[in-house]
């Protein structure tokens, strides 16, 4: 693997960086962490932070892990188990997490002295729990998002890390990238991409945490562009799991990821003029498009969806296909057809457009190969 390239050689004319150690300029202090969320992707999240928190020494050994609390099927708490086992025998059974992490299913408890904060959680469930955050963390916290969505307000969309900043007043990079958590459980190679606004220092740090020798991550100056790859990318592989349902074969799954990711850059440079050409082509991009397209739950769930033709919902498929997880893809689907709509949109983001209707049940799943007929 060709080592990665400082900053002034990134080829693509962006601020690419290298998992650079950084300098701990503060020797007594060690940066404590907590993770937010522990589903299959939050505990993934949670293991490769607990194996660089215990090498490194500008971390706080000690991983809190904010768990929703269940009642599993043998009568423990999720949380009492995930402590005694070291593993989340719900969402990521068979993978031990690290000693130094601790389930909490107290989420006020679980950040008090947090310096970083690590957001894996649905995105639907993000407005409530930064609600519940507010005055209750570090006014110095970092934060970083590692959520797919977005949120819709009567004033237009809002992304996950502009949520968190507004809503606890504190800075909020984003880490997306082709990531299918199981994979990486394994340690099989992957790579993310961290986008950040203007703060290196604190890009690096982030770098840092996650970096390890299977999961390779650099960072971009381009927060919006990161999280709009991440986001969109769930509604192309929505679109992608009709075609495998059809048995449409790769050459139309292939056009259908083509045609997404046209839509995804158009539609992100509308939202932010600022968004990178080269974004598209890191990690987050087009990487996470085609891995999503091939193996993600969203392409897996609307197969299903396409070869009953639609006749069983999407929520009840998630609720069979996915023991608790959820899916992003159809909720993003609503939310970017609601700003396409309300902005007079349509007619530019056919493909957007076609996967909410089929979603819906508005069109048979049949309409994603229609639609492919008239595009070019």
């Amino acid at each position: 693997m060709a080592p990665a390239l400082d900053a002034q050689e990134a080829p693509n004319g962006g601020e690419s960086l290298t998992p650079l150690q950084v300098q701990n300029n503060n020797a007594s202090h060690k940066s404590k962490v907590t993770i937010i969320g522990s589903g299959n992707w939050g505990s993934v999240a949670s293991k490769l932070v607990a194996s660089n928190t215990l090498r490194l020494t500008s971390f706080h050994d000690e991983v809190r892990m904010w768990v929703f609390e269940e009642t599993l099927p043998s009568g423990e708490k999720l949380t009492d188990v995930i402590n005694r086992n070291n593993e989340n025998v719900k969402y990521l059974p068979g993978i031990k997490l690290g000693k130094n992490v601790v389930a909490d299913p107290d989420l006020e408890s679980a950040v008090k002295d947090a310096d970083m904060l690590v957001f894996v959680t649905p995105h639907q469930f993000m407005e409530g729990i930064c609600k519940k955050l507010v005055g209750k963390i570090k006014r110095d916290a970092e934060a970083i998002s590692l959520v797919k969505g977005m949120e819709v307000k009567m004033e237009g969309p809002c992304m996950i890390s502009s949520l968190i900043s507004e809503q606890l007043g504190i800075s909020c990079c984003v880490l997306m990238g082709a990531n299918i958590a199981n994979e990486i459980a394994v340690g099989k190679f992957s790579e993310a991409t961290v986008g950040y606004r203007d703060n290196r220092e604190v890009a690096e740090k982030w770098v840092q945490l996650f970096n390890t020798p299977y999961f390779n991550v650099t960072a971009v100056q381009d927060v919006e562009g990161v999280e709009l790859c991440g986001t969109l990318k769930n509604v192309v592989a929505i679109a992608a799991g009709f075609v495998d349902g059809l048995e449409m074969g790769n050459n139309t799954k292939a056009a259908i990821m083509r045609l997404g990711l046209r839509e995804m850059k158009a539609f992100s440079k509308l939202l932010s003029p600022s968004v990178k050409d080269s974004t598209f082509f890191e990690s987050c991009g087009v990487a996470d498009l085609i891995t999503t397209c091939l193996g993600g739950r969203n392409r897996k769930v609307a197969e299903a969806f396409a070869r009953n033709g639609g006749k069983r919902s999407f929520d009840e498929l998630e609720a069979e296909m996915l023991q608790g997880q959820k899916l992003q893809g159809v909720s993003t689907a609503a939310e970017v057809y609601e700003v396409l709509s309300h902005r007079g949109w349509l007619e530019l983001f056919p493909l957007f457009s076609t996967v909410h209707e089929i979603s819906t049940g508005r069109f048979p799943p049949s309409a994603i190969v229609e639609y492919l007929g008239t595009s070019n």
